[in-house]
């Protein structure tokens, strides 16, 4: 079987006394959407930051293509091909649209490669080509999660870590946003999703792993989970 893109084995992390993410195993193959799931301090974030090395992991193991990049140094990681949108998009309002996307392209050295990134990231998001020249901290909550994404695909990443992509957007926008992650795939690109919106989510993963108390409950096919009784009474509103 082919190696996965990215493997997790036995991934611990702690906060103080506090032990977040308790021993999970996790992969990812290329050009998968792997989602997830699970209610707020169940752990899912906390795997996020530790695969892109902003918090470290306290036991286990995450390889990238084979490489242990456990507790590397975040820049590192980001120029080996990972890229996270962090939940709350942490843009900077003080710089217009465009500069945040170069912020996002810091890996990148080659001139070409920033420009197709440019034309990418603007046609997937149109109404960022409109704004570029605004500042940022006048985007509406729906525009600033697309230039939280953008800004994480101008580095090219190999993987796309989502955190939170439709917290708190309109029903409207959040259609989008997915249409948009499932277009990303399309395209090459391997995406980890995190996410409390489980339908939405698993209608376009191809994986999925249920966390519940920084252990992991369910994992499987995400067609299987999507009609499984005790996950759609957990999460799916059954």
């Amino acid at each position: 079987m082919k190696q996965p893109a990215l493997s997790i084995q036995g991934l611990k992390v702690r906060y103080g006394a506090i032990e977040a993410v308790k021993g999970i195993d996790i992969e990812v193959h290329e050009g998968s959407v792997v989602a997830l799931l699970g209610a707020n301090g169940a752990g899912k974030t906390s795997t996020l930051r530790t695969i892109s090395g902003l918090t470290p992991a306290a036991g286990g193991k995450i390889e990238f293509y084979g490489k242990d990049i456990t507790n590397m140094d975040t820049e590192k990681i980001a120029r080996l091909g990972i890229a996270q949108s962090p939940e709350g998009r942490q843009i900077f309002g003080d710089l217009t649209v465009e500069e945040n996307l170069k912020v996002g392209a810091f890996t990148v050295k080659d001139r070409k490669v920033i420009q197709k990134n440019y034309e990418r990231c603007y046609h997937y998001f149109p109404r960022l080509q409109e704004r570029k020249k605004q500042m940022a901290y006048t985007l509406s909550g729906g525009e600033l999660q697309m230039l939280a994404i953008a800004r994480a695909l101008m580095s090219d990443p190999k993987i796309l870590l989502l955190d939170e992509p439709s917290l708190g957007l309109a029903p409207l926008v959040v259609r989008d946003i997915f249409e948009i992650i499932k277009e990303i795939k399309e395209e090459g690109t391997t995406v980890v999703i995190v996410e409390q919106n489980a339908l939405q989510t698993l209608k376009i993963a191809d994986y999925g792993y249920v966390l519940e108390v920084g252990e992991l409950s369910m994992s499987g096919e995400a067609n299987v989970l999507i009609r499984d009784p005790k996950l759609v009474e957990a999460y799916l509103g059954g």
